[in-house]
Order: structure tokens, then sequence, then C-alpha cells
């Protein structure tokens, strides 16, 4: 006969299946041996390969693979669509491929660049919301990339499990850097350095005073933007699939119909984070980059 710990192990594997979420060998270990369940481990970062350039730490790790495989489902699927010629009738990929991009440039790029600028910095917006969307999307799908060992009972498979590169504060700032650093660069070219940090005084006959304080508000807004937006996609992420685990571990760790209650929970939080988080948070930080880039240009009112 099968033993308890072995169908329970089933159970759990197969209830992680159907609800989409992490198959956290840590959570069924935790039924099983009574180990201590930490959520958090998902998202450690262990080095598959070491690589240190003097301080540089360039190892590669999960979110470094999670940001490649995103890249490449981005630039495969352009070369895919494009190679196979654009037809009058459009295929499924090609009704994909213009779908994104019409929204990228009439809800996005049209809506926050300057006309001067629209066809210099629109390629990087759209880039910026296409390969956010896709890390987001790609974070919800479960790939062996999980915390343990000894996923389908192979002890040297790694569990399937959720990850978001874009939970990482390290990507999201990268991101917000360069944004940062266009923004600034182009505001600079168009009113000169002088002219640029004019633009954060207001105009008019307003008290000396006032101006000052006005200046130093916009002067403090201008870099806690590396805050703001690198933070809100984040957090938004981290957040999401933390509800996730820990929904579906409280189901595998109470391991009775007690814990099934946690089973809509699990549902809910998975399909409002991948329906409707993963797209709006990608659309809010490429938004929120053009509307940056075109405040910078555009003369101060």
């Amino acid at each position: 006969m099968i033993g308890v710990a072995r169908v329970r192990r089933l159970a759990a594997m197969a209830l992680v299946a159907l609800l989409g979420v992490p198959a956290l060998a840590s959570a069924v270990d935790a039924v099983t041996t009574e180990e201590e369940f930490k959520p958090q481990d998902e998202f450690k970062l262990e080095s598959y390969l070491d690589i240190n350039v003097g301080p540089l730490d360039l190892s590669i790790n999960k979110a470094v693979v999670y940001l490649w495989i995103a890249s490449a489902i981005a630039i495969l699927f352009g070369i895919f669509v494009v190679r196979g010629g654009l037809r009058m009738r459009p295929t499924k990929a090609q009704n994909v491929a213009e779908l994104v991009y019409d929204f990228a440039e009439n809800q996005i790029a049209r809506m926050t660049l300057p006309a001067k600028s629209f066809a210099k910095w629109f390629p990087y917006v759209a880039t910026l919301f296409i390969f956010i969307l896709i890390s987001n999307l790609i974070s919800f799908i479960p790939l062996p990339f999980g915390h343990e060992s000894g996923g389908l009972g192979i002890s040297w498979l790694p569990d399937l499990g959720l990850y978001a590169a874009t939970a990482n504060i390290n990507v999201t700032l990268a991101l917000t850097i360069c944004t940062f650093l266009i923004y600034n660069f182009e505001g600079i070219r168009a009113h000169g350095p002088v002219g640029y940090i004019k633009t954060f005084v207001p105009h008019g006959d307003i008290n000396p005073i006032m101006k000052g304080v006005v200046f130093a508000l916009e002067a403090l807004s201008n870099v806690l933007r590396l805050v703001s937006l690198s933070v809100r996609l984040f957090a938004n992420l981290l957040a999401g699939h933390l509800l996730i685990i820990m929904a579906a571990g409280f189901a595998i760790l109470i391991g009775n119909f007690v814990g099934a209650v946690a089973l809509p929970f699990g549902l809910f939080f998975y399909f409002f984070e991948w329906v409707l988080i993963a797209g709006l948070q990608a659309f809010i930080f490429a938004m929120l980059s053009g509307i940056y880039i075109g405040f910078a240009i555009e003369p101060a009112h």
C-alpha cells in the first residue's frame, strides 16, 4: 500500500498543478516532516554560475534566467511574425502583434510623448511595455525553477514554481534608472543645463520664497521618481506572488477540509494578478516613463 506521506505528497502536487501555483517542496515537506514553511524562500536567488568582474557580481541566477526568457519571447515572436510575412488577412500571431503595437502606440506613446520626439522615443516606451508585460505574464506559469528539488519524485529535478523577475527590486530599479537618465538627458538637451533647472521653478509673479519651496519640491520629486517607479512594480508583483504562495502553502500545510478554504483565495489571487495586475503594471510603468520624457522635453509653463 502507498504510505500516508506519499499520498499527501501526491495530493499536494495535484493541488498545486490545479491551482497553477508553485509546487513548493518546502511546503510539502512541512506536511510530512513538520519543518517550518517559509514562503519567502521562493524568492531566494542562488547562483547557477558565479561570474565576478572586479567588484561587479554578474552571476547567473533565477532572475537572470527569467529575464532571458522574457527577452527571447519578445524577440523571437517579433521575428516569427515579420519573417512570416505580414498579410492583409492576418494570422493569429500577427493579430496579437498588431494589437500590442497599436496599444503601445496609441494608448501610451502618443498620449505621453511630444510629436517632435515621438519617433525617437516610441521604440523605448513600447519596448518597456512589451518586456515588462511578458516578464509579468510568464511569472504566473509554473516553471522548473523552484527553491527545492525533487519535482515529480525525481531528486535532481527542481520543483515547479512561480517567480517574477519584476518582483526583484534590482530589476525594477535598473529599468527605472534607464528612464531617469533618459528623461534628464533629454531635458538638458532640449533646454540646456541651466534652462532645464529653471523648468523646476514656476513662472510668473510669485514670491521668491515660494519659488524656492516649489523648486525644492520639484527637485525632490524628480529624485523620488527613482523610488516610486521601481517600488510600485516590484511591490505589486512581490505581494501578489506571496499571496498565491501563502494560500497554496496554507492548504497544503493544513492537509484537511479546513485547508480547502484557502483554495478559492488562491485562485482569486492568481487570476486577479494574471489578468489585471500583470498588464496594468506594465502599462503604468511605460506610461509614466513616457510622461517623464515628455515633461522634460516640453517648455516649462
